[in-house]
């Protein structure tokens, strides 16, 4: 099930995002945390998790890909929640993170349907 946006104008989501149950890492200045991930998209997603972080700030994020090892994307948080979380929206991919993120939203995605 798609997540409705009820923001608007230069608020708004550039992409569908798609609820998702996933445990992973995330890092910053303040070392590797754990948190899950709760909604996905192409540009981004939302880790529910507690830790020092600030609104522009760079991010790595961990997704695990199943065989004990994770595939780490950047990103820079644009909003975030204290002791909830933030939402990240993804940077600096490379062709190869770009075709596992959009294998990974597609999966999500239909999971849903």
């Amino acid at each position: 099930m798609a997540i409705t946006d009820r923001r608007s104008g230069e608020e708004r989501r550039k992409s569908e995002r798609f609820r998702v149950s996933c445990e992973v890492e995330w890092e910053n200045h303040a070392g590797i945390r754990t948190g899950t991930m709760s909604d996905i998209s192409s540009d981004g997603c939302f880790v529910l998790t507690s830790g020092d972080f600030a609104n522009g700030e760079k991010v790595f994020i961990y997704i695990p890909i199943g065989d004990g090892t994770s595939m780490r994307l950047a990103g820079e948080i644009n909003n975030h929640v204290f002791e909830i979380g933030f939402a990240m929206r993804f940077v600096e991919m490379t062709d190869h993170q770009r075709q596992f993120l959009d294998d990974f939203v597609k999966r999500n995605r239909e999971v849903q349907k």
